[in-house]
């Protein structure tokens, strides 16, 4: 029998996601409306059976429904179609190993992003922001998908490798890996290889990518080996050549490579979708972006350098672009053994899905889900009752470096947005496709120098520290759906 967490008394429903292609199942709606197609499910019930080819997959559509796939990772592990597509690229590092070698990778990388080692890398993360805007010129236009996965890149080579990976082979991993995030949800949503092995165009640019990424990590790797241990650094490859070394923690040369490429693509690509689109939606939304320009005017003028709990509706902004457009919007997970979910009895080796942007969208946990509100998250809202907003997932398996993404696009968004003003260009219109991650993939916007406020128009900046102590932990994205522990 499972051991999963018991089901509440409440009634739950089961339904059929409609639109069932015959021996296709639903890969065409979810490759060409995939966005709708999620928020349609809700209304079918609150687990919903849909196909993926041959395969039956079941869709949490409730967040209680969610949490309980989520806090039980022994009866509901890492797998299924996009942890298979993954495997191949990621190896077995911490984003997609099963449950029984999880515990001890994640003890091994938990204190590189602990708070306080977060902390510690705040000037840097300052810095490249300032790096990535320092060329804007006033009426130009910015590749801001671009500029943003080279600014996340580079603070994740600072991280990983201490700056070693190298400006060159920097960009080039970003452009490898914004080829292979196109590619990775198209071999998700479509289960069978065959597709996959013919030599298309797109398929060898994949495998060219891959194969980069993987050589590209290996050669920094071997130059810090060279070096010795007098050579190791205090980033993360030094915790793995370490680790390795000492022999009983079990750390294999595999593992070290696995884990920098894991760490590398996930912590680039997603923060790099999270900070883009955060500029995205403050040009839609004015008032927003009026109410954050004050804020840093405000703060960084009593405090030039200011960490991001000093800064709580920047914060807030951020919480909800994660909630309006998670980077990270659809999982799944592989049942170990026979259980039961929703009453649904599921046999073992069932296909669980879940998603974030279905979860942060629907009207019972969100009202007025597709408003942008960075005010659902400032101090005393009560903006989640339902514990639905889950862009960290939750749990064990919640990821390692959600306050780090977090204080990441806090500090790059206030250093950007304490100089410059982005505007859409004429004619503009979104055109959200999501792949393996969301977000906008090819956002181009004209910059303005920013005009700051006269003195005392904005907020105060003692007011506004003092509401940030109190802000630090309420309504914060990164404990939303924890299990309060920090090193499982």
């Amino acid at each position: 029998m499972s051991n999963a967490v018991p089901d509440t008394e409440r009634a739950w429903t089961v339904g059929t996601a409609p639109g069932i292609f015959p021996s296709i199942g639903h890969p065409i709606a979810l490759l060409r409306r995939p966005l709708d197609f999620l928020n349609s499910l809700p209304a079918r019930g609150d687990l919903v059976e849909i196909r993926l080819g041959p395969l039956r997959a079941w869709m949490a559509c409730h967040p209680e429904v969610a949490h309980q796939v989520l806090m039980d990772t022994r009866t509901f592990d890492k797998g299924g179609p996009l942890y298979n597509r993954l495997r191949p690229l990621m190896g077995n590092g911490l984003v997609t190993c099963r449950q029984d070698a999880h515990r001890r990778q994640r003890r091994l990388l938990q204190p590189d992003f602990r708070p306080s080692r977060v902390a510690d890398h705040a000037d840097m993360m300052r810095r490249e922001a300032e790096v990535a805007c320092r060329e804007w010129r006033a009426g130009g236009e910015v590749d801001v998908s671009a500029v943003t996965l080279a600014l996340t890149t580079r603070v994740m080579n600072h991280v990983l490798f201490s700056d070693s990976l190298g400006g060159a082979a920097a960009a080039e991993v970003g452009e490898r890996l914004a080829v292979i995030v196109r590619g990775l949800f198209v071999r998700t949503a479509v289960p069978v290889d065959a597709p996959f092995r013919v030599p298309t165009p797109a398929n060898r640019r994949y495998r060219h990518a891959v194969d980069r990424v993987h050589t590209i990590v290996d050669e920094v790797v071997a130059r810090r080996r060279r070096g010795g241990p007098d050579g190791d650094r205090d980033d993360v490859l030094g915790t793995l050549l370490s680790a390795a070394r000492e022999g009983s923690s079990g750390v294999t040369e595999q593992e070290v490579h696995d884990q920098l490429v894991t760490l590398l693509l996930t912590g680039a690509e997603s923060t790099a979708l999270c900070l883009a689109s955060a500029l995205d939606l403050l040009a839609r939304h004015p008032e927003a972006e009026r109410r954050l320009h004050a804020e840093v005017d405000a703060v960084t003028a009593d405090q030039p350098r200011p960490g991001p709990d000093e800064l709580p509706y920047t914060r807030s902004v951020v919480a909800e672009t994660l909630r309006h457009r998670p980077p990270g919007w659809l999982f799944t997970r592989i049942t170990t053994q026979e259980t039961t979910l929703a009453g649904q009895r599921l046999p073992r080796g069932t296909t669980v899905l879940y998603s974030p942007y279905l979860l942060h969208h629907d009207p019972a946990s969100f009202p007025d889900p597709e408003r942008f509100l960075p005010e659902r998250w400032l101090p005393g809202a009560t903006a989640d009752p339902r514990g639905a907003m889950l862009p960290f997932a939750a749990g064990s398996r919640k990821c390692l470096g959600d306050t780090f993404a977090v204080a990441e696009t806090t500090l790059a968004l206030a250093t950007i947005a304490g100089r410059w003003r982005l505007r859409h260009l004429p004619g503009y219109a979104e055109r959200l496709r999501p792949a393996a991650t969301l977000g906008p993939r090819s956002l181009v916007m004209t910059s303005e120098p920013r005009v700051h406020a006269p003195e005392g128009t904005a907020p105060p900046a003692r007011s506004l520290a003092l509401r940030a102590t109190t802000a630090a932990r309420a309504q914060d994205p990164r404990t939303a759906g924890d299990n309060g522990v920090d090193d499982a």
